[in-house]
């Protein structure tokens, strides 16, 4: 505990001192960073097959590569988002100039999965470094091979007075939520992000919530069935269907459904073999606690393919479901796993309504030909972000923004978005003082009060 509160009074110092603030040494943070992380490539995969089991592919692909992606478009566009943004100013407030500016929070704490151990620490941690901040990094305890490597990483590159990693379990981080600090960025579940939350209104700090949720994902009778089946196979089946934008469940048009189901069998065989649970390469579940969790969903609804699992190597065959049981955990709790259920539908407003009717989820996904169709369900719920025609790949473009809605989150990151979550934006007012009207000062009389009411009303 002593130790916890030198390492946030060091990080204070030294971020007071005002180092972190100027472009240069921003942008030599990240290229160190870059540079860590490409040079660390092969430890990391190893960690990740320890923890995991993730393929060196799926590990460059949805940890490595995407970090770097990241890094270098914030160094690509870092310049231009920290110069001060002009604003035209009022009638009212002649004459003067305003203009807003961007500073660092302070000192923020990242509270870090064990899904995607690295992507997931060090993408805000690069957003963070960008906007000027000095940082903590709370790792999971569930992936510890991830955990030590990436203290081991950052130690090599930056000094715990700037960026420190703070391993350990629940104990350590409720005494991390009890200190001071000037922002949060929690990536975890809904639960837990209540108990942030509830933690962070305590010191009135801000924060930013990457949850999770039943991210639904609806197959319309116009779809390409197979190109449909194929690439949900791939967006659930990722990370063993440990991914928070995974498709949770499916809903499908009632004509298309039995053309559905052959094809995910088809893919699922094609990408994993006759039996997933002895390829090399299939991730397993991260704990026995989550395996014995995932097990007992299988039997809440009737299984058409997989439905086994190997407790050894804690993997499970990728597993579809018909008919699930709407009142039971696989429907309603966030499945985090490589179970599948699968609805029909009679009309799409059906499936619309069965979406409406539920807590907002983080991701939402629509297979479709047709124009009509994607706009009702696209435009038509609430969802953190999402695809057509595709799953999970909205999340791959440090372009666009990423978060969620309602209970699935709150805030956005990726790109320009972890710039400005990390960032206060200070509006200023500069005004002449070589001309002074006398309009707002006392007495008030009919005359000056027709002028406020001018200059009130005019936005021109």
């Amino acid at each position: 505990m002593n130790d916890m509160k030198e390492i946030l009074e060091n990080q204070r110092q030294f971020y007071n001192t005002g180092k972190t603030r100027s472009f240069a040494f921003r942008m030599k943070a990240l290229t160190r960073l870059e540079q860590a992380v490409s040079g660390y490539e092969t430890q990391i995969k190893q960690a990740l097959k320890k923890d995991l089991n993730k393929s060196p592919v799926e590990s460059y692909m949805t940890e490595i590569g995407m970090i770097l992606e990241e890094i270098s478009y914030l160094k690509h566009h870092l310049k231009k988002w920290m110069e001060p943004k002009k604003i035209r100013a009022p009638l009212a407030q002649f004459p003067s100039k305003c203009f807003q500016i961007t500073e660092p929070y302070g000192i923020v704490l990242i509270t870090a999965p064990w899904n995607f151990p690295f992507l997931l620490s060090l993408q805000p941690l690069a957003g963070a470094i960008a906007a000027g901040n000095c940082c903590v990094i709370k790792p999971s305890e569930y992936a510890p091979e991830s955990a030590r490597v990436l203290r081991k990483i950052l130690r090599a590159v930056f000094p715990p007075k700037y960026v420190c990693v703070i391993p350990g379990g629940k104990e350590t981080s409720q005494k991390l939520l009890d200190e001071t600090f000037d922002y949060i960025f929690f990536t975890g579940s809904v639960p837990v992000g209540r108990i942030v939350m509830q933690k962070a209104a305590a010191h009135l700090t801000p924060v930013t919530l990457e949850l999770g949720g039943k991210s639904p994902c609806v197959v319309e009778k116009s779809a390409n069935i197979k190109m449909a089946a194929k690439r949900i196979v791939f967006g659930k089946l990722l990370n063993a269907g440990q991914v928070c934008v995974a498709p949770d469940y499916i809903l499908v048009d009632k004509t298309v459904e039995k053309e559905l189901i052959m094809y995910l069998k088809y893919w699922i065989r094609v990408m994993y073999g006759e039996n997933p649970v002895t390829h090399p390469d299939y991730p397993s579940i991260v704990s026995r606690r989550h395996y014995k969790r995932l097990m007992e969903m299988i039997n809440q609804g009737e299984i058409v393919f997989g439905g086994y699992g190997d407790e050894k190597t804690r993997k499970i065959a990728p597993t579809i479901l018909r008919n699930p049981d709407l009142k039971a955990p696989l429907m309603e709790e966030e499945i985090f796993g490589p179970l599948l259920p699968v609805l029909s539908y009679e009309t799409l407003e059906d499936a619309k309504a069965f979406i409406a009717k539920r807590p907002k989820p983080l991701a939402l996904y629509l297979f479709t030909r047709d124009r009509q169709s994607e706009r009702n369900i696209m435009d038509g719920l609430s969802y953190g972000g999402g695809c057509v025609n595709d799953t999970i790949m909205h999340l791959a473009s440090s372009s666009m923004g990423f978060g969620g809605v309602g209970e699935s989150g709150m805030g956005s990151y990726h790109g320009k978005d972890s710039f400005e979550t990390f960032s206060h934006r200070k509006s200023i007012l500069k005004k002449s003082d070589r001309i002074d009207l006398p309009v707002r000062y006392m007495p008030y009389d009919a005359v000056k009060e027709k002028m406020i009411r001018l200059f009130l009303g005019s936005h021109k």
